[in-house]
């Protein structure tokens, strides 16, 4: 019980603030959306980003998909057919990285302070459960449950 365990000898990642912005419709647009966004630019394919990513056709054109109806200027621009087949953003979707990139470094930035006390408090025998992909990452409420006697 009163084990002392030593911090990693390698210098942690700092942790870092995940931006999700709920917006007022109801829509939400994070960091998987952004990174969707500037996967496409670089790919200029929804199926070359969906590799790059990882993730089914399917689930990156459900979200372009969303994106697009999300906001009154589209985000991607799709052109479907076989020789001239591809995506790009659109003038809109780079300011919408932009600003969302800007959102993020201020976030971090201003929070700073605050995740360093929240790392110095880490307890470094915790270890996260290896999941797929699309599972969640424990969050405390899980931990304290694992550690609950049955």
């Amino acid at each position: 019980m009163g084990d002392i365990v030593a911090k990693p000898e390698t210098s942690p990642a700092a942790a870092r603030v995940s931006l999700t912005v709920d917006l007022p419709h109801g829509g939400r647009i994070g960091p998987e959306d952004v990174d969707l966004i500037e996967t496409i630019a670089r790919e200029r394919s929804i199926v070359g980003a969906g590799r790059a990513l990882g993730q089914s056709y399917r689930k990156t054109w459900l979200m372009v998909d969303a994106l697009n109806r999300m906001f009154e200027s589209r985000v991607i621009d799709t052109f479907p057919g076989r020789r001239q087949a591809g995506a790009t953003v659109t003038d809109f979707g780079r300011r919408l990285v932009a600003l969302y990139r800007s959102a993020e470094r201020r976030a971090n930035a201003t929070t700073a302070r605050a995740l360093d006390e929240i790392v110095a408090s880490l307890d470094w025998r915790f270890e996260a459960a290896v999941t797929p992909a699309d599972a969640v990452t424990p969050t405390a409420r899980d931990a304290a449950a694992a550690d609950r006697p049955d």
